[in-house]
């Protein structure tokens, strides 16, 4: 398993889009956070890493997408999967292998954000950050990674074309982090069971998260979708 996990590793920074898709998600957190004046914590007043942590599962829906797009696709594509068919390794070692070798890659994209934190803190006057709730946040980051990396690499066993797992993945992603929103929000819903939709989705288990109080709930509802999408995605391997 971890032999294939470091494949996907070296195979993400194998070319330039690799580096390219870090270094854009880097940029465009550190622009909306200190630069553009709607979103920059330096007009803020306090301290304060809340517009990040909005921000930063919106982005995260393209990057995710694009690390994982080429995890089963391209073996597909290249006739590679054959080849992987006759190591020593079952389904579910090449199934675990790519999750944990592209969720690797998703936490080393957020560990240079951890500087956000450090300059929060020493730029304020008194106080400083929220450590739990910042700490939460960030835990919260990386199960939100861990979902969008299951269903990105699901999503990338259906087909060869790593366009289509790229937008496919993204859509699923972005249904299930802000889709039960925005139905529960509907005047149908209003006074009845729009509390109950709203658990359905990523978002309300991530804000739940980010309040810096662990609850078993969320963490049985993050590792209850991983384990599915990586069931799907297992199956979909022992078809071929």
């Amino acid at each position: 398993m971890w032999m294939i996990c470091k494949k996907e590793w070296q195979q993400f920074f194998s070319s330039l889009t690799g580096y390219i898709a870090l270094v854009v998600f880097l940029l465009l957190n550190g622009l909306f956070l200190f630069v553009f004046p709607d979103t920059s914590i330096l007009d803020f007043g306090y301290a304060s890493l809340g517009s990040f942590f909005s921000l930063a599962p919106w982005i995260l829906l393209f990057l995710v997408p694009t690390i994982t797009m080429r995890s089963l696709a391209d073996e597909y594509k290249t006739g590679t999967f054959e080849l992987l068919k006759t190591f020593p390794v079952t389904a579910s070692q090449i199934v675990w292998g790519k999750f944990f070798g592209s969720l690797i890659i998703v936490v080393t994209a957020l560990l240079p954000t951890l500087i956000y934190a450090v300059s929060v803190q020493q730029l304020s006057v008194t106080g400083g950050i929220d450590t739990g709730a910042t700490a939460g946040s960030y835990l919260g980051l990386v199960f939100l990674g861990a979902v969008f990396t299951a269903i990105g690499i699901c999503t990338s066993s259906y087909t060869n074309n790593t366009v289509v797992a790229f937008i496919a993945a993204a859509f699923l992603c972005f249904a299930l982090y802000n889709g039960f929103d925005a139905i529960s929000k509907l005047p149908v819903f209003k006074a009845g069971p729009d509390y109950y939709i709203e658990m359905l989705g990523i978002n309300f288990h991530y804000r739940s998260i980010s309040r810096g109080v662990i609850d078993s709930r969320d963490l049985v509802y993050f590792v209850g979708i991983i384990f599915l999408a990586m069931f799907i995605t297992q199956r979909n391997l022992l078809k071929r």
